[in-house]
């Protein structure tokens, strides 16, 4: 379970960074109002709700790292597709990025994201897969001073 602890941990740092250098705003690109203000475009809060699906998945694999019972390491790889599928789904349903083709936020943020998001779905599913079976007896209790 260490190894899917640091997939996730990687992962998370990919879903996390990727869309900071990637969306339109980065590159300089606004959407510029007709009474000349300036707004960003999708691919900005799609950005913003990236970093907030990655912060819990980067304790997910913090927390299997260092997690030794298997319910809990079961629970950990259940929030772990959750946010995978967050991962899959702000850029492609949710939120979304720009309509242009030649936008980098649809050549790159979308399809890492997306990448990154199956992955986490994959590696959580795997920990699920391995976790499977019985809770294992859990040690009897020290006697001694309950009274």
């Amino acid at each position: 379970m260490k190894v899917i602890g640091v997939l996730l941990i990687i992962l998370a740092l990919v879903i996390g960074i990727v869309p900071q250098f990637t969306d339109c705003l980065a590159q300089g690109s606004v959407i510029t109002m007709p009474n000349g203000n300036t707004m960003p475009m999708r691919c900005h809060w799609t950005r913003q709700a990236e970093v907030a699906v990655a912060l819990p998945l980067l304790a997910v694999g913090v927390l299997m790292i260092v997690s030794k019972r298997r319910q809990t390491l079961r629970a950990l790889s259940v929030v772990g597709l959750l946010l995978g599928a967050s991962a899959i789904l702000i850029p492609a349903y949710l939120i979304g990025v720009c309509a242009g083709e030649e936008m980098i936020c649809s050549m790159l943020m979308k399809p890492t994201l997306i990448f990154a998001g199956v992955l986490t779905v994959a590696a959580s599913a795997a920990g699920l897969v391995y976790l499977r079976g019985p809770e294992e007896a859990l040690p009897p209790a020290e006697s001694g001073s309950a009274t």
